[in-house]
């Protein structure tokens, strides 16, 4: 796998993202080969999985790759996209999966942090959803996935802003179970995934689908949802999506 490097002892599987060249972002090359990783250390009985990158660099992932986005008139975030597929398999995986974040996640990559089960990070480590710098309308179940962990203050913070939460605000709002110095970051995490490997993979498992689904257990009725998609549609066709994508790409400030 040339995007990633995956090892697996003593019951604890590693994917560690290794595309220095695009920051680690989360395109469907990228993506395919971690849902493949995660397939394989289900099939091996993997009782914890951690999600790191490899190098330590400054960016743990730039998000979504906004090259692969589509340009305009198309959801750009539909059930099918490669993100989406990422973001419940990890969710699904029958044992938890521990993020390890040094350095900034971005984007699709900070709702990715958010769909782990635990998150453990240094003083590097922060935090920005980025859809309103893009004029991309965010879909409903990355917003409740946000919804889930954090207060609903911070959820429209981040949303509405864009800025990055530093690891010391990350930790006190919860997107982070522990912030610890760089240096005993892999040693920290891996404590964890040992102790968590040692415990009852059964009884996790279940603990852990319990928790998914009551997270996910909001009633909504089919008419009030198409207001929500029809709210979307509205932005990814309009001029604010088109003028965010092309901004970004032009490397310049969007004029919304």
């Amino acid at each position: 796998m040339p995007l990633i490097r995956t090892t697996l002892a003593d019951k604890i599987g590693t994917i560690a993202f290794d595309h220095d060249d695009k920051r680690n972002a989360l395109g469907a090359d990228l993506i395919a080969e971690v849902i493949a990783a995660l397939d394989s250390f289900k099939a091996d009985g993997a009782r914890v999985v951690v999600l790191r990158s490899a190098s330590g660099g400054k960016v743990w992932s730039a998000g979504h790759d906004v090259g692969e986005l589509p340009r305009a008139d198309v959801d750009p975030l539909p059930y099918s996209d490669p993100l989406e597929q990422l973001l419940r398999a990890v969710k699904a995986f029958p044992a938890p999966v521990i993020a390890m974040v040094h350095g900034s996640a971005w984007g699709g990559a900070c709702d990715l942090v958010m769909a782990c089960d635990l998150v453990m990070g240094d003083e590097t480590c922060a935090f920005a959803i980025t859809p309103a710098k893009l004029g991309l309308p965010y879909n409903v179940a990355g917003i409740l996935n946000f919804m889930s962990r954090l207060p609903l203050t911070v959820v429209k913070e981040m949303f509405f802003s864009a800025n990055l939460i530093s690891a010391e605000r990350a930790e006190r709002v919860g997107i982070v179970n522990q912030v610890v110095p760089a240096a005993s970051l892999e040693a920290e995490t891996y404590a964890m995934a040992r102790t968590i490997a040692s415990r009852s993979s059964k009884a996790i498992a279940a603990s852990k689908e319990a928790i998914r689904v009551l997270s996910e257990s909001v009633p909504i009725n089919p008419a009030t949802y198409e207001y929500l998609h029809g709210l979307r549609r509205d932005v990814y066709f309009g001029p604010d999506y088109h003028e965010g994508t092309a901004a970004f790409l032009e490397k310049r400030a969007p004029k919304f």
